[in-house]
């Protein structure tokens, strides 16, 4: 089992990395939270990871933190949910809101969740709630700012890359952008609404 990585960062996107690793090019699918922490292509970074293993492929999940290796190998063993739901669980909220929004037994919150229903809310708290832990303190991610063209390709990149098609992810996107009135949002805020928008489309 391949518990982490440690090597030369030489490709980015929101949804995946290639980490070089004495010469091995691994290729690390990864969540948004871990994606916002990450430094420029070049860096010598840490993941912990997770090998999924399914009967056709090895997937490697990597993570910047244990707490988020630790949240998703707990939303994987919820009955519904896989390792791309739970992927793009960790995308679209921080996992400080997601623990404490698990332990107080918040549907409403839950459901605003990119990919998570009703039933899945409800599974969630039901099967995770007494092992959720207790919450700690912490901090959201500051979030990456880009240029219009860059901040739009990236966003796109990770909409679909989580399962939406290239036209339900435009359309998302486009419809952030237009209701921010001054400014432009971190990448992190566009994906997070823009997610927030297709799952409701």
């Amino acid at each position: 089992m391949i518990g982490s990585l440690t090597g030369t960062l030489k490709h980015k996107s929101p949804t995946e990395v290639l980490l070089d690793v004495n010469g091995v090019g691994y290729s690390v699918i990864i969540p948004f939270s871990t994606y916002e922490r990450l430094g420029d292509p070049g860096s010598h970074i840490t993941l912990v990871t997770y090998l999924h293993v399914r009967e056709d492929a090895l997937v490697l999940f990597g993570f910047f933190t244990e707490e988020e290796r630790f949240l998703f190998k707990l939303l994987i063993s919820v009955n519904g949910i896989g390792p791309k739901i739970a992927q793009g669980i960790l995308s679209g909220i921080s996992v400080v809101d997601l623990r404490r929004h698990i332990a107080k037994g918040n549907h409403a919150a839950l459901t605003a969740i990119p990919g998570v229903g009703k039933k899945t809310a409800e599974r969630l708290v039901i099967e995770l709630r007494d092992k959720i832990g207790k919450i700690e303190p912490g901090t959201a991610g500051e979030g990456v700012t880009e240029d219009g063209g860059e901040l739009r390709q990236e966003a796109l990149l990770a909409l679909t890359s989580l399962g939406y098609n290239r036209q339900q992810a435009e359309k998302a996107i486009r419809l952030v952008l237009q209701e921010v009135k001054e400014g432009k949002p971190s990448l992190q805020d566009l994906i997070k609404k823009a997610l927030r928008v297709a799952a409701n489309s």
